[in-house]
């Protein structure tokens, strides 16, 4: 799949930011399920965050959040996706954020320009299909990007949302080093690396989830712990 955008001015140097203004966003309906505001100015707030999915594990997962009342968010590679249509309206459903890991999960910094466009609207265009709404922040795989891959987010107008902590599970693989390893991660404003692939995490968060809570934590999404504003378009957050 080839993604056509043109720019109001020529390329200068990979990296360099396009003169072009950013291209149009359909309006999208609202989610199903409002959330209820919550304030990380006053609550001691941590965000969970799932790459890499959905997977044959992330109903599971779906169902320990809506028993606990949380909501995270999910960074969804868009071919995963297209194989799972039902669980990304089931998340969308029942509340959660849901942004784009790319399309295919390519080392972006190794990609020319339209690659990257590519990959970044072909993960956004399959959510937006099947729930209506188009992710407003893209995760790069692996965490990866340099100034060209900051260029074309911001000609796009996307944030790239990294992380604070990463629990590492896709390395510890048990559920209890999983469960461990999250919870001494802990932070107040922290955004967590996990992974709904990693059926170890699945099987973890019961764990997760119960002790955070008993620490004071709210578990909240990406957007809540950034106090309901997004970094601007091509800005990398949390810095590095």
């Amino acid at each position: 799949m080839r993604w056509q955008w043109r720019f109001g001015g020529a390329l200068v140097t990979a990296g360099v930011l396009f003169s072009s203004a950013l291209p149009a966003q359909a309006a999208t309906p609202r989610a199903t399920t409002a959330a209820k505001p919550v304030n990380c100015a006053r609550l001691k707030c941590i965000a969970l965050t799932f790459d890499d999915g959905p997977s044959p594990y992330t109903p599971k997962l779906l169902d320990t959040l809506a028993k606990n009342g949380v909501k995270v968010t999910f960074f969804l590679v868009g071919e995963m996706a297209e194989r799972r249509k039902s669980v990304v309206r089931r998340m969308a459903r029942e509340g959660h954020e849901i942004a784009t890991h790319t399309y295919s999960h390519p080392r972006l910094t190794d990609l020319d320009t339209d690659e990257i466009a590519d990959e970044i609207q072909g993960g956004q265009e399959v959510v937006r299909k099947i729930t209506g709404k188009r992710p407003k922040m893209v995760r790069p795989p692996y965490g990866l990007t340099d100034e060209h891959v900051q260029s074309v987010a911001q000609y796009l107008g996307l944030p790239l949302i990294l992380w604070s902590a990463s629990s590492r599970d896709w390395e510890l693989r048990r559920a209890d080093a999983i469960a461990k390893k999250t919870i001494s991660l802990a932070r107040r404003d922290g955004i967590v690396l996990m992974h709904d692939i990693v059926p170890g995490t699945v099987a973890a968060m019961p764990r997760i989830l119960k002790v955070l809570k008993q620490r004071g934590y709210t578990i909240v999404t990406v957007t809540e712990a950034r106090r309901g504003r997004l970094p601007g378009p091509g800005e990398t957050w949390p810095a590095r």
